[in-house]
């Protein structure tokens, strides 16, 4: 493929700081580019993914399917030539395992209120 037709990307994170850039053929999918991701997390941060299920990118306001292409997701206004696109990742654990730790979290809740009628 010619270096021409790689699209850049780099993916902010949390904290501002950035993975990448790295080029990706517009045919790569949003579910290959969060595996990258997972993969170069760096190892100080406090909150990390630990599988790509648990990264969400987000570009131009929109969360991004993990089926679609980065072709189909490349916004085309406002792009320049050879510039970078900047994805944002943030880290939401999945659903299970938020459930499973709230129900850790639940202390038994004791009624302190109590009716009459009269």
């Amino acid at each position: 493929m010619p270096e021409e037709d790689l699209i850049e990307l780099k993916f902010r994170l949390y904290d501002g700081s950035d993975i990448g850039p790295f080029r990706y053929s517009p045919a790569s999918t949003i579910a290959m580019l969060k595996e990258r991701i997972v993969a170069e997390w760096p190892k100080d941060k406090k909150i990390a993914p630990k599988a790509a299920n648990d990264v969400k990118l987000i570009c131009a306001g929109k969360i991004l399917e993990n089926s679609r292409s980065v072709g189909q997701c490349k916004t085309p206004f406002g792009e320049l030539p050879n510039g970078v696109i900047t994805m944002h990742a943030v880290v939401q654990p999945s659903i299970a395992k938020a459930k499973s730790e709230k129900k850790i979290d639940e202390t038994p809740k004791k009624s302190i209120c109590s009716c009459s009628i009269l």
